[in-house]
């Protein structure tokens, strides 16, 4: 008996010690997640951010809640009717009537309100071409939209609806981004209202081909997308892609499928591109694209080693624009790129990436690797025309016209062809110039015999001229030529 009351006293005992070791172990614990919490911070939000409920930073990564609630109210469903050609049946318009050949239709996406007054990025290809443009919210309520400008450079477009207190989103830094990290993608697939889904960012600064070079309509893609594995669709398109704290850190673009439906990859423009180009066509009306002035090819093991380089980092420069930024600054071929500022570069989309967040006139630093020594160079970005001004959608269409733009010649020009006055052709496209043969480089001197000096004098010739006429110019070699067509 008294053995079997030592055992009962024994093991009341170790019970008691086992329970105070714990609450003591459990005490610990608790003081050490209050401080892992104290310590996070987020950074500001619009007006409508509800914060959410303190937790680890384990917790906070892997919790999407609020991301989401604070996301859907901002990402709107966006319709764009627009009107195409078909080939005329006769044998359907025997028993259904006449049709004139052309035939309204709909296209669907997604957008992303970035204002409380009304504006919203989406991309260029959801509203391209669009005769009418509506805006849903996720509340049901409907918009007609204005198409404040469209960039297919980069596939954005920003629209306005008027209206005021709408629930807004705000820019996350897309340099900041880590591959491996939780992200939504947050949109109207399929015609639904509000759909998110998650993943991780699988890669960045991928270059897909997805946007086609096409210099007559002035269409230089800057393709540096944020790739994920969240499911994205069609319907996506324009939709936002969101950190695990509610920011814009993408808009939803493209997919990589063979079926045209999500098939584990989809593209985002980052964030920082989305900005700079809804603020110049805000601001402009066209985008502000600077240049460096150099062709470029990423550094694989062999170009490394037919270098002798000691590493494959940065881009390298294998060819120079004549009177560019860098050919003044004094970049070579051959030299090596490795970083835009601080930011390291190792790649030629992700230094177009960053190039591209910068207007004509900026000044950026480049630090370049020359026979084996790192060197800091500095210079200003220019537009095409080789300015470091800012030019608006009507400043540049005072400067052109029949498909060309136009600039002053230069002292060198004078120089070199001899010439008191002349207009050089900037760009030429689609047009009564380019069919007459006239080319980007020309300098026109004479139209109709009468001497042109200025931009502006020359497109005010060309928009009042009627019947035929002679353009009399001097070629890239210093030859005169003659080009004569009619309006």
């Amino acid at each position: 008996m008294k053995g079997l009351v030592k055992i009962f006293f024994g093991g009341l005992l170790g019970g008691c010690i086992a329970l105070i070791s714990f609450a003591i172990i459990s005490e610990n614990d608790h003081s050490t997640n209050t401080k892992t919490v104290d310590t996070h911070s987020f950074i500001a939000q619009p007006a409508n951010f509800v914060a959410p409920a303190a937790a680890s930073v384990s917790e906070i990564t892997t919790d999407f809640t609020y991301a989401a609630e604070n996301t859907v109210n901002t990402v709107v469903h966006v319709t764009n009717e627009f009107t195409n050609s078909y080939n005329r049946d006769p044998f359907y318009e025997f028993f259904y009537g006449p049709g004139n050949g052309m035939r309204k239709q709909e296209a669907t996406g997604s957008g992303v309100i970035i204002s409380e007054d009304g504006y919203i990025v989406t991309n260029n290809h959801v509203i391209d071409d669009a005769d009418n443009i509506e805006i849903t919210l996720n509340n049901a309520k409907s918009y007609k939209a204005e198409l404040v400008g469209s960039d297919p450079s980069t596939d954005i477009a920003l629209l306005k609806i008027e209206e005021t207190s709408l629930p807004f989103i705000t820019f996350g830094n897309s340099d900041d981004v880590k591959i491996g990290e939780w992200v939504l993608a947050v949109g109207n697939p399929f015609n639904l209202n509000s759909t998110v889904t998650a993943g991780i960012v699988s890669a960045k600064a991928r270059d897909i081909d997805l946007l086609k070079y096409d210099e007559n309509n002035e269409v230089f893609p800057l393709e540096s997308f944020i790739q994920t594995d969240a499911a994205v669709n069609p319907g996506n398109s324009g939709g936002a892609l969101v950190n695990t704290r509610g920011e814009l850190i993408g808009i939803n673009t493209a997919i990589a499928s063979k079926t045209g439906s999500y098939s584990g990859y989809s593209f985002a423009v980052p964030a920082d591109i989305v900005k700079k180009v809804a603020d110049d066509l805000l601001e402009f009306g066209m985008v502000q694209r600077a240049f460096i002035g150099v062709a470029l090819t990423n550094i694989n093991q062999e170009i490394a080693d037919e270098l002798e380089l000691s590493n494959t980092d940065g881009v390298l420069v294998t060819g120079l624009i004549d009177g560019g930024a860098a050919s003044d600054a004094g970049i070579k071929e051959g030299d090596v790129i490795t970083k835009i500022g601080a930011l390291s570069i190792n790649s030629v989309p992700a230094l177009q990436e960053q190039v591209g967040k910068f207007r004509p006139g900026d000044k950026i630093s480049l630090t370049v690797k020359r026979d084996r020594s790192e060197k800091l160079i500095n210079l200003i970005l220019r537009n095409k025309e080789g300015q470091t001004k800012m030019i608006d959608k009507e400043e540049k269409n005072r400067y052109s016209a029949l498909g060309a733009t136009f600039k002053k010649i230069t002292s060198e020009d004078i120089n070199l062809f001899k010439i008191k006055n002349g207009v050089k052709v900037a760009s030429i496209g689609p047009g009564k110039l380019r069919s007459a043969g006239i080319k980007e480089g020309i300098i026109i001197l004479k139209v109709d015999q009468k001497p042109v000096s200025s931009p502006e004098e020359l497109v005010r010739l060309l928009n009042t001229k009627k019947g035929g006429i002679l353009i009399e110019g001097i070629t890239a070699n210093g030859g005169k030529a003659y080009y004569g067509f009619g309006l």
